[in-house]
């Protein structure tokens, strides 16, 4: 394997990360979800998430960003906003 790198998923969605926002999803389906780490704590040398905003956005180009907004909500941590972030996403794009 020269130079492929796989790209990171979480239960089959895909996940890119830039600075403090984390993208869950494929911008070629309906919905993707945004997460955003607005605390963080130090453990040891590394950086916790200790508030993280989750929200379920409509990928369409042509709405304005307040527009795409279709749900949101606040956890504690990274692994409850991905959890709530995994089934929002999973229900959206089944159309329940």
């Amino acid at each position: 394997m020269a130079n492929e790198t796989l790209p990171l998923t979480y239960k089959g969605h895909p996940l890119r990360r830039k600075d403090n926002l984390i993208y869950f999803g494929s911008m070629a389906d309906k919905y993707i979800i945004m997460l955003q780490v607005m605390e963080s704590q130090k453990q040891g040398d590394l950086d916790v998430a200790s508030k993280v905003s989750i929200q379920l956005q409509l990928t369409d180009p042509d709405l304005k960003s307040r527009d795409r907004v279709v749900k949101k909500s606040e956890k504690d941590n990274l692994y409850s906003a991905m959890d709530v972030a995994s089934v929002w996403l999973d229900r959206a794009l089944s159309g329940k």
